[in-house]
């Protein structure tokens, strides 16, 4: 019965919660006070802080960590999971529809004003995380990672994960010395 509780005291948030975190924290915090007991207001301003002090989406890192306060792991895994799924239920309900008309005029006009626009998105994310690099690292440190990276992405087809994960590592070490 915990596990149903855990997974409505954050799912019926995220349903109703339009608008990200701020406008979910209070629904979330009327179900895991009022509703259910699980904390006092003062833990859960506690709660609050703690999730604000990390990266990251913060009705997530409530989820986490009440869940696994009431539930052990799968009782996080649950919360976590009742917190993403109202926008992951609508996402692939609009890629449905996305899907079933995908040849009309008005989707494909759609498609080709949104390709640029994430282009140069990910263009603008690409030149700060250089520019961030090139402060922390060093121009050269920098330079070696993207030549390195590139080399293992396109000629010799390692995986991005592989890649990320050897730059970080390369990254840490270089920090150290």
């Amino acid at each position: 019965m915990i596990y149903w509780q855990i997974f409505l005291a954050f799912f019926i948030p995220g349903i109703l919660g339009y608008g990200g975190g701020p406008a979910t924290i209070p629904l979330i915090e009327k179900e895991v006070v009022d509703r259910y007991g699980w904390l006092t207001t003062k833990e859960f301003s506690e709660v609050l802080a703690l999730g604000n002090s990390l990266p990251g989406p913060i009705a997530t890192k409530m989820a986490g960590y009440i869940g696994f306060t009431e539930g052990g792991i799968l009782g996080s895994a649950i919360a976590l999971f009742a917190t993403i799924a109202p926008s992951l239920i609508l996402m692939l309900a609009l890629m449905a529809i996305l899907m079933k008309y995908k040849e009309s005029p008005q989707v494909k006009n759609i498609s080709k004003v949104v390709k640029p626009v994430i282009a140069v998105l990910i263009g603008a994310m690409t030149l700060q995380f250089f520019m961030e690099s090139r402060l922390l690292l060093g121009s050269l440190q920098t330079i070696i990672i993207m030549i390195v990276s590139l080399l293992m992405l396109e000629k010799w087809k390692v995986h991005p994960a592989i890649v990320i994960g050897l730059a970080l590592v390369y990254g840490g070490l270089t920090g150290l010395i």
